[in-house]
């Protein structure tokens, strides 16, 4: 049947299911196996299959070749056994440790138990108790006498709380150790002002100073191992110890609850104030 639309024509083809010749649809989709070649048999391979595997055969076999002994292990297996250091028996195994040194080590950490307080090895001194001050808001209830923190010795013995104590040994170990480490290491804090019962800056009719209740400490200076000075009052505006100050004044504001330094006023332009009084709006660092 023909059918002519739009100038096309159409064509239709009534197609039978099956037609002539055609194998049934069961057997026609499925492909027919190919028989496997017999590889004893060469007359039954494939010609292209006799082309391809004739040179194979003729191509003889190659075997890597053995890596040659380094110069290092010839080395030391031309080394004379008996002698000291060389053979694996002894040189595999440490010595050990002279009796003297484990007990100059264990004497050592017996010593810093002894004089460590706050319950903090590394922060060490002597329990001093309780501290009464002239003045109704001045006093420790529980003092302690701070002579080193975190292996940095104080210029001189510092008297403060605990918690003061401790706010201390973590800016000393977390950023003043850190920052100078390259230009010391440090040694020494420069102790300005520790336990002191008076009001703030001394004036008349002021609060008490956090100083007068053990809670802050004045630091002037850090000492190197050389003998070097950093001071807060020379280096906070000069190079390269003004970089070095400014980072661990930041460095304290977190551990105490009070920094001030010379950007401050001008009772601390020597000297940085720390001390551990909290706020409800957080650290004040001046």
């Amino acid at each position: 049947m023909r059918l002519v639309r739009g100038g096309f024509l159409i064509c239709f083809a009534a197609l039978s299911p099956v037609t002539a010749g055609a194998k049934p649809l069961e057997t026609s989709l499925v492909p027919v196996a190919r028989p496997i070649a017999d590889t004893n048999n060469v007359t039954a391979m494939p010609a292209l299959l006799l082309a391809s595997a004739a040179p194979i055969a003729a191509i003889p076999k190659i075997q890597p070749k053995l890596r040659p002994e380094s110069p290092q292990v010839m080395a030391a297996a031309a080394r004379p056994a008996d002698l000291p250091l060389l053979s694996p028996d002894v040189s595999l195994k440490p010595y050990l440790r002279p009796e003297t040194l484990e007990q100059e080590i264990l004497f050592k950490k017996r010593k810093l138990r002894k004089n460590s307080v706050c319950g903090d090895i590394a922060i060490q001194g002597k329990p001093v108790g309780k501290v009464p001050g002239k003045i109704k808001a001045c006093g420790i209830k529980d003092a302690v006498q701070i002579t080193s923190v975190s292996g940095v010795r104080l210029s001189r013995p510092s008297t403060m709380d605990c918690g003061t104590a401790i706010a201390l040994n973590n800016w000393v170990d977390k950023s003043v150790k850190p920052t100078f480490k390259r230009r010391g290491p440090i040694v020494e804090l420069q102790v300005a002002a520790h336990y002191a019962c008076r009001t703030r800056n001394n004036r008349k009719g002021a609060r008490v100073s956090e100083h007068g209740k053990g809670r802050a400490i004045d630091i002037s200076g850090f000492k190197m191992a050389d003998g070097e000075v950093v001071t807060v009052l020379n280096g906070w505006r000069k190079n390269p110890s003004q970089k070095q100050l400014i980072k661990v004044w930041r460095g304290a504001c977190g551990p105490f609850g009070t920094v001030l330094g010379p950007n401050s006023d001008r009772y601390h332009r020597d000297h940085f104030h720390l001390d551990t009084a909290r706020y409800r709006s957080g650290p004040y660092c001046r």
